[in-house]
């Protein structure tokens, strides 16, 4: 085997210091580990048991635990503790004591379940909404019934907010001064025929959803600056009484507040944000025909809303955590808000993955109990680029949300999908999640109903430290240097506003595609036709500014173009200042159209009074097939709707390792050059030279499943920097670029299997060092099979831990290194040869490098293989063993109906194969 040594410039000791720092791995922060959702079911914690879990997580790797308290677990009243009394402040202070001892970080949600609320929240700042009743009258009549709501619930908690009165004739008065405290109207029609609309505020009254002791009541009011400040107090006076540390972070679920549309003082702030009274134009805004005028008052009455979310809510949750020491992470999705501007007002924005994504990698099983991903790349970008553009360093996610039916998620299904949000932009993930679970508790344990349980009461926790290994590398790179997204794409925020049919528009995961399509649409076109993206808002194109050249946002990230997609609306001073952006050298990319605003009525119209003069200063292009440069100034403004013409136009060097290859990357600026996260979501290897969309004197790759490096073999042909890579379907690996220095150091081994080579399929052994039930056994087994096969009842309904040994002859073939490769298994394996540690693998292909554990002649594997929980608890469910113990939703299946599993089909378990040792040559030149 031929090794490079390293070698070291002999100038300087600082030189050698430096490029130790470059070459080697990211030093590793608490950060860069997982993070998980820490649930706490009933809070019925104690510290003993706190103790107990926060070292398990510790020692397996992860980084970062959240409290969220929920419902607790029938039978256990007696220990649960109510949210912010003084017991479970005592709880949450020797939990963050241990988090310190044990260098974790302790993040805490600001609430129980979700949404946000609780008993403290009053009927007045409960969340609102509106209630309509219309009556109507002649001339010279009175009208006899009083002004109230219909709906029986509402009429003791629903206030007039206004009373206005339309005429036949286009007159409209406000005549909510004269009714009565008793709804009585005093008020004689004038002549012609009206129609009276009330407005009542009233309450949605939704309560916090699987709320924990003492987090029980209304949801507040996130559109009131005093909700939200009363909601507040309560934290404020818990940490206070008892002199307890703030966490690190505090949390907010995704917005799940349903029919929250209103609040008490909505037209007042319409008034001053709009420049007109919507209650003026109240039979417009109830139009169930979607004319240009009711759309855009419901447009803007959705961006009043948006505002008003966000200052109130956001900014004053956040500006209050800030105030204390800690910080936000925040799901703005589901809100009736822009989501950039949402996402970038916190901390640390973070999205969501909902289901199971089919990439069709080779060799991953599949399951028929799965969801499918809600969350595809346009939609994990949300966070992503509000964090780009502000400046904000980490991205989270809510990770691993049912990608499986219970009891049936492997660590090989998490890893494509904790890919697929790598490449999204997402840096620092939260699993969903890991409920507390006492030592005493019988198995399974104490569970959540929507979470895949990564924890120790779950088989997979064996090997999962690999899967946070792999995490943590991938994460020291992902949070290191700048974003380098190439375009910025305009948000459309204001046509999903006008075009969207209804009144309260929620952006919420599972509707996104109907919502944006064209915007969707761009998005993938262009990460297909190789370059990448983040979002904008018109808040952040506002203080965007150009400098040499490039698009500077407000976070200090610079862009190469803004791309503008098939957009019909857009506030004239934002068209304004891309014009200026242009002018002083930008380059902006309008899709298909240019934005093309209807008029309203004349009120309405003030606000765009400017808009045909901007449009003026556009070039001409009718034909928007052919991609068509015209000039402006310094800058260029490029139209065009074939996406890879039109993009190419702008000079920028996409990454043909997506176009040709079908790879999947996101690249990040350092101070040496570059590096990127690139993964294989696709079903075919990819081998050979693939051109970089960056300049490179060298590159080093790192695999980030096992730790090793090495400089990448790289050339420079028609004019692009070329490296070799080797990646199968389903790997992913890290390589960084020095775009001045050539690098040295020991050359990546990339591997040229030979055409001959063992495939070990007699002679196996297996027996059990984990079983429940207990399998005591020594099983000849010959042939590789699944454990349950095997003449043995307990088997076919264990969760555990079988050995498969065998002892093999050694061919005495050439070869500077072997490959072993397991196959297939089921789920994971640790492999030791000849007594010795090899590797854990978890993820497809099986494989690991063994060469220096092999020696001539006799050789022993053992491959140590662990299953899933599905054969057991399926038999605790056709014995009738009673384990969903939990309050309210207790344990639902992945369609959220209360199944049960005896009726599963025993999954097969162990190690499968074939196995297989492959002779390779290494290409070290």
């Amino acid at each position: 085997m031929i090794k490079r040594i390293l070698l070291v410039s002999c100038f300087s000791s600082f030189y050698i210091y430096c490029s130790a720092q470059q070459l080697g791995w990211p030093a590793v922060k608490t950060e860069a580990k997982p993070a998980a959702r820490w649930w706490w079911l009933g809070s019925a914690v104690d510290e003993k048991n706190l103790t107990y879990n926060l070292q398990e997580y510790s020692h397996a790797g992860m980084g970062t635990m959240e409290i969220t308290p929920i419902y607790g677990v029938m039978g256990n009243e007696a220990r649960d503790l109510n949210f912010l009394s003084p017991e479970w402040m005592k709880m949450l202070r020797h939990t963050e004591s241990e988090a310190k001892r044990l260098d974790m970080q302790m993040d805490m949600n600001t609430g129980t379940g979700w949404p946000f609320g609780g008993p403290e929240v009053s009927i007045e700042d409960a969340a609102s909404k509106v209630l309509f009743e219309e009556y109507q009258l002649n001339g010279g009549e009175r009208l006899t019934t009083n002004i109230q709501v219909s709906d029986e619930k509402q009429k003791s908690i629903a206030t007039l907010y206004r009373l206005m009165a339309f005429s036949d004739n286009g007159q409209r008065k406000d005549i909510t001064s004269k009714v009565d405290k008793q709804g009585k109207l005093n008020w004689v029609a004038p002549a012609g025929k009206w129609r009276l609309i009330a407005v009542f505020n009233g309450k949605t009254l939704q309560k916090v959803k699987r709320a924990a002791p003492g987090g029980e009541g209304y949801v507040m009011n996130h559109f009131s600056r005093k909700a939200v400040a009363n909601y507040l107090n309560r934290f404020e006076r818990a940490f206070a009484s008892t002199k307890t540390p703030y966490p690190h972070n505090f949390f907010n679920d995704s917005y799940e507040v349903y029919n929250a549309d209103w609040t008490p003082d909505l037209l007042e702030q319409f008034y001053k944000r709009r420049g007109y009274k919507l209650e003026e134009y109240l039979p417009e805004f109830l139009d169930q025909n979607r004319n240009e005028i009711t759309a855009r008052i419901i447009s803007d009455y959705r961006e009043t809303i948006s505002e008003l979310l966000q200052v109130n809510f956001t900014s004053q949750w956040t500006n209050w955590a800030h105030s204390h020491g800690s910080m936000t992470r925040n799901q703005a999705h589901g809100s009736p808000g822009n989501l950039i501007d949402l996402y970038a007002t916190v901390d640390v924005p973070e999205c969501e993955g909902f289901g199971l994504s089919n990439f069709g990698i080779k060799g991953l099983r599949k399951d028929s109990l799965t969801l499918k991903n809600f969350s595809d790349l346009s939609m994990l970008k949300y966070a992503s680029s509000a964090a780009h553009i502000s400046g904000k360093p980490y991205t989270s996610a809510e990770t691993f949300t049912w990608l499986t039916e219970h009891f049936r998620t492997s660590l090989s299904q998490c890893k494509p999908d904790i890919d697929l949000m790598f490449v999204s932009g997402i840096n620092h993930t939260y699993f969903h999640g890991t409920p507390y679970s006492p030592q005493d508790a019988k198995w399974p344990g104490w569970l959540f109903y929507a979470s895949i349980n990564m924890s120790p009461t779950n088989t997979i926790w064996h090997d999962a430290p690999a899967l946070f290994q792999y995490i943590t590398r991938c994460q020291s790179f992902l949070q290191m240097g700048k974003p380098d997204n190439d375009f910025l794409v305009y948000l459309p925020v204001y046509d999903m506003w006008n075009d969207v049919n209804g009144r309260l528009l929620q952006f919420d995961i599972h509707k996104m595609d109907k919502n944006a399509p064209k915007f969707i649409e761009t998005v993938h076109k262009i990460n297909q036709s190789g370059y990448d993206v983040d979002y904008i808002s018109d808040n952040f194109i506002r203080n965007t500014k150009c400098v040499d050249g490039m698009l500077l946002t407000k976070g200090g990230v610079k862009y190469k173009a803004i791309i503008i997609p098939a957009v019909k609306k857009m506030p004239d001073d934002v068209l304004a200042h891309l014009i200026s952006l242009a002018e002083q050298g930008a380059k902006i990319i309008f899709i298909e159209n240019y934005p093309l605003d209807v008029p309203g009525f004349s009120k309405l119209e003030q606000r765009r009074s400017h808009f045909k003069n901007l449009l003026s200063l556009l070039p001409v292009a009718p034909d928007f097939k052919e991609t068509a440069c015209k000039s402006l100034k310094k800058g260029t403004v490029i139209t065009g709707s074939d996406y890879l013409k039109t993009l190419a136009a702008t000079g920028v060097v996409n990454e043909e390792m997506k176009t040709i290859n079908g790879l999947n990357c996101i690249r990040r600026s350092n101070e040496s050059g570059y590096h990127y996260f690139i993964a294989s979501l696709q079903p075919k290897d990819v081998e050979g030279w693939i051109n970089l969309g960056v300049k490179a004197v060298s590159a080093v790759i790192y695999n980030p499943l096992n730790g090793e490096s090495g400089k990448a073999k790289i050339r420079q042909a028609n004019g692009r920097t070329q490296v070799y890579v080797q990646i199968k379907s389903g790997e992913s690996i890290i390589l960084k670029t020095f775009t001045n220095d050539d690098v040295q150091m020991a050359d990546w081994e990339y591997i040229v299997p030979q055409t001959v080579g063992l495939t070990i399929d007699n002679n196996w052994k297996l027996h059990f060092v984990k079983s429940e039930p207990e399998i005591d056994d020594v099983y000849n087994i010959g042939k590789l099979c699944s454990w349950t096969e095997l003449n043995e009842p307990k088997a076919k309904i264990n969760m555990g831990t079988g050995v498969y040994s065998v002892n093999f002859n050694l061919p005495t073939i050439a070869a500077e290194e072997w490959v072993l490769d397991l196959g297939d298994v089921r789920e994971s394996a640790r492999v030791k040869i000849n007594g010795k540690e090899v590797a854990t693998l978890w993820s497809v292909p099986f494989t690991a490098k063994v060469g220096k554990f092999l020696k001539p002649g006799e050789n022993k594997i053992e491959v140590e293989v662990t299953n899933l929980p599905a054969n057991r608890i399926a038999d605790y469910d056709r014995r009738g063993i009673e384990w969903r113990n939990f309050k309210e939703i207790n344990l639902v299946d992945i369609n959220y109906k209360p199944t049960k599993y005896g009726n599963w089909e025993v999954v097969p378990s162990g190690l499968l194969g074939p196995v297989r040792l492959i002779p390779v040559n290494l290409i070290n030149e």
